[in-house]
This record gives structure tokens, sequence and C-alpha cells, in this order.
């Protein structure tokens, strides 16, 4: 123990310089960045894009921009699945935006409410300063976009689009704290100098109507009807009496028994349903329960035991929303579950730390995920691998990102090889908007996945039901590992 001595430093530096490794992993990394210099390059050429079970309609790849939506993307990419199979379209997207609407805005309910509540406490309290710091962070959960789907519904995303604010969120962002936390300054004031209860809360419905107005500003306002106007495929399952076929433009005029045959293969329908809310929209054509989730976590280790069901606190964004639960299982539960529903065509919500040995900027092995892909080790000549249960508890990992499960390549026992994420950084990230990501990786800096309760066991189906889940402070390991910002 003590401080750096200086000749201890000089030795140091004489040593590095005189090994020859030392020199070209310098010159490497100096000039093309760790990941690049780093890239085992026969192990990179071995992996294969190809996956024996694959969904098939998986819609154009989204792109959350910088944002920090993803949770809602990879939510929204699994829900659009019964979209596209309804109206038998091979893409359809909802809108993010109007998802974000309503999102910032019961997060800024739910901020208030807890400054409310917390109103006794110390400037310096903990629970207020998460409060505070996080109330209207852009993150969430699976769970999250489910409350959001029940409550306000979905709309296409022309109907909503994209905005400079959805697009690169920091700005909006920075004035929605701002005026949030003058509030919280404001109520808490106002309790110092004897308000009542009642006027704290006139004092949060001002400030929710400035959250409503900011948001309109930045946002657009979002419709509380719409005319839904969309084509669909001869298979769609919808209102006959909504349908109008399409004819192809360059139908003739007297068409022959041939030439009938063709239009009627090639035939396409548009949708038309006037008025519409997006509740309405959601519950017509839709047909995905938002309720019908399990969402599993393995988080292996010694004080985080198995079967146990984990309730994280301060972090339900909606009033009256779905209390969050992640249930504790080991890593084959949540594989087999997911390969369950891809064989059955659905879509998984998955959920990883994803700059985790991703060499994400290499142009000629772009999107690969995998634990022999880099040669670290070999780089810098120390040793940096680690248990799952060791970054854990040290706080090395945590999830990070949502995704989409797309596909999954198997093994002659049924195991999963790799896995086809569906991202949501564009088409032109990654591989066409997609990463291949091994079964190793997942099993290291993965760890979590959302499916329809069907493809859980059912033993496991009743610890979800049933456990008592344990709460958790924001700030503790637990919560880190599940990407809780603290």
């Amino acid at each position: 123990m003590g401080s750096i001595d200086t000749g201890w430093a000089r030795e140091q530096g004489a040593a590095f310089g005189a090994e020859r490794a030392n020199r070209v992993a310098r010159n490497a990394v100096t000039s093309m960045n760790v990941m690049a210099a780093a890239r085992d390059y026969t192990r990179m050429r071995t992996y294969h894009d190809t996956y024996g079970v694959s969904i098939k309609r998986t819609g154009e790849v989204t792109n959350q921009r910088q944002s920090g939506r993803c949770w809602m993307f990879s939510a929204f990419n699994v829900a659009r699945a019964a979209t596209m199979d309804l109206l038998d379209v091979d893409s359809f997207e909802f809108s993010q935006a109007f998802g974000m609407f309503y999102d910032k805005l019961e997060k800024a309910n739910a901020m208030l409410d807890h400054v409310i509540a917390l109103v006794d406490r110390p400037d310096n309290d903990r629970e207020l300063d998460h409060v505070l710091e996080w109330g209207m962070s852009d993150g969430g959960y699976y769970f999250e976009a489910m409350d959001l789907i029940a409550k306000w519904g979905l709309v296409p995303k022309d109907v909503m689009p994209e905005t400079a604010c959805t697009k690169s969120s920091a700005e909006m962002d920075a004035q929605l704290d701002r005026l949030l936390r003058r509030a919280a300054a404001d109520i808490r004031r106002a309790h110092r100098a004897g308000a009542s209860a009642e006027e704290l809360a006139a004092k949060k419905d001002a400030c929710m109507a400035n959250v409503y107005r900011m948001l309109s500003v930045c946002l657009g306002e979002p419709p509380a009807t719409f005319d839904l106007e969309v084509k669909v495929g001869k298979k769609a399952k919808v209102d006959a009496a909504k349908l109008t076929p399409i004819l192809p433009e360059d139908a003739p005029e007297k068409a022959g028994a041939a030439d009938a045959k063709d239009a009627e293969k090639d035939t396409r329908m548009l949708l038309r349903d006037p008025g519409i809310t997006p509740r309405e929209f959601a519950e017509r054509y839709v047909p995905f329960d938002p309720n019908d989730y399990v969402q599993l976590v393995c988080m292996p280790g010694a004080s985080r035991p198995w079967k146990t069901a984990w309730h994280v606190l301060l972090e339900e964004p909606m009033v009256g929303g779905t209390p969050n639960r992640f249930l504790n299982m080991p890593q084959e539960v949540l594989e087999q579950a997911a390969i369950a529903s891809l064989k059955a065509g659905v879509p998984v919500g998955m959920d990883a730390d994803v700059m985790q040995e991703f060499p994400r900027h290499i142009e000629d092995f772009p999107g690969v995920l995998a634990t022999d892909g880099l040669d670290l080790e070999g780089l810098f000549g120390v040793g940096l691998k680690m248990s799952r249960e060791d970054m854990l508890d040290v706080r090395e990992t945590s999830l990070t990102h949502a995704m989409t499960f797309q596909g999954v390549e198997l093994d002659d026992a049924g195991e999963p090889v790799a896995w086809r994420v569906e991202n949501s950084w564009g088409k032109d990230s990654c591989k066409d908007g997609y990463l291949y990501m091994s079964a190793d990786w997942f099993r290291t800096y993965g760890g979590a996945v959302t499916v329809m309760r069907k493809f859980v066991p059912a033993d496991v189906l009743e610890l979800w039901d049933k456990a008592e889940a344990v709460n958790v402070e924001p700030w503790d390991g637990v919560a880190a590992g599940l990407g809780v910002r603290s």
C-alpha cells in the first residue's frame, strides 16, 4: 500500500519497450484502436450468418437513432409480428414517437408523485436523489412498453413519425429535466412553508400541463383519432367490409384468362378504417396480449439465488401500471423458452450488455458478438476473462441494451450455437441491421428474455405467478445487474 514510486514507473517503461510484442501491440492500437487490433481473423471468418430456425417475416430494420428507446423498439418489434401476420404484409412499423410521448408523460407523473411522497426527506436523501436524477430518462423495460400499449394504444409510424427530438433526445430531455426539477424545488419549498396536500397536488397538475405542452412542441401532438389506410395482402384477416381491391396499374383493359389469373395472384387490398382511436387500432390490428409475458433473467451468484423474483423499487414509470418483476433462472431455462418461441414463429425480446467484446466499427466482420472473436488478452498480455458471476459481483456487466431474437442455430442436441438478433440501429449498422450472437457470448453477457407464457415450463410459470418478490433498492447490486442506473 502507498503511493506509486517514480523509479518503479521508469522500470516498467523500460521493460515495456524492450519487448517486441509490446511494441507491435502499441503501434497497432494507437493507429486503429483496441477492437480492430484485437480481432482474431481466423476465428471471425468461421462465423456463418445462417440459422436453422429463422422467422420469415421480420419487417424492415428500425432505428432508434440517438435515443435510449431500445426497450420500446424491441417490444414493438415483437408486437408487430402479429400485425404483419394479420395484415399479410412483409413489414409494418408502429410509431415510437407516439410511444415516447406517453412514456415521458407517464414518467413525469410518476416522478412528481415520488417528489411529493418524499417531500419530508432531506435534500441529500438517496431515494430522492435517484428520482431526481433518473426519473425522466429515456430508458425502460419490456413491461413498460406493454403498459403503454394497454393504456394508450398504438398508431402506425406514418401517423406520428419521428422528429428531430426523437432522433436525438438529449436536448429535449435536458429541458424536461429542468422543468421537472424546477417543479420539485417549488413543491419542496411550498411544503416547508406549510402548503397543504391539495396545494402541492395543484402544483403537480400545473407542471403536468407544462410537460404536455413541451412534449407537443418537441414530438407533435399525439392523434386522438386517425384514418387508417394501409395496403394489405390477400390473406389479411380483417373485416372484409373495410377492404377495397387494388388492381395492378398495368392490367389490360380486356384481360384474358391467363392475365386475369395473374392479376388475381398479384392483387393487393387497401384497408380503410377511418376515425379510429389508437386503442381501437391496437385492439383491431395488433392481435397481441400485452399482459401475456414472462420476464426471465439469469444472474448467478451466492447473493442471487435461483428461482428468486425481484422487484426494483422506484422503477415503475406509470402510476397504477404493472409492477416490475424479474424471475432469476438458470441460463438453460431462458434459452429453451426462447427456442420454443422462435420455433413457433414468435420473436423474443432480449437484453444484453451489448458493448462487451463487440468490435462494432470494424468493416470486414460487422455485427459479430462472440467470446473468441477478439484476442484482447493476447493483445495486452494480461488476463481479462471473467465469469458472469464475478462480473455481476463487481458491477462489470449489466443489461444495457434491448434487442430481439429472430432466429437461432441449434446443434444436434437442440442446444443453441448462435442467435440471430435484430437490432434497432438502422439497416446500415452491423450486418444489414442484424447481429450474429454466439451462444457463449449470450451466456456471458446476455441474461434476459421476455417470452409468452405458453413457451415457459409449468413449474417456472408457477414461480412467475406465485413467488413473492424480493424488493431491491435501485442502487443494489441486483438492480445494477438489471441495468438500473443509480
